[in-house]
């Protein structure tokens, strides 16, 4: 079953990943489980295979906190 990627998801997902940074899926799952754990060690909830757009986007591209 396919999902439909929206730009507004509150969470980025690893097929999103791959299409904006075309990489593979091994090495996107990689990233996910850094970030992740990197959320985790600031004291967040974190869902298993998500990521915050919001820290996706800093994370990557640095429009988080200008």
């Amino acid at each position: 079953m396919s999902r439909e990627v929206k730009e507004n998801d509150m969470y980025v997902r690893v097929d999103t990943i791959i299409k904006d940074l075309q990489i593979s899926k091994p090495l996107a799952y990689k990233l996910m489980k850094e970030m992740n754990d990197e959320l985790r060690k600031k004291g967040y909830m974190v869902i298993s295979g998500r990521v915050p757009r919001a820290y996706y986007q800093e994370r990557f591209y640095g429009l988080g906190k200008i």
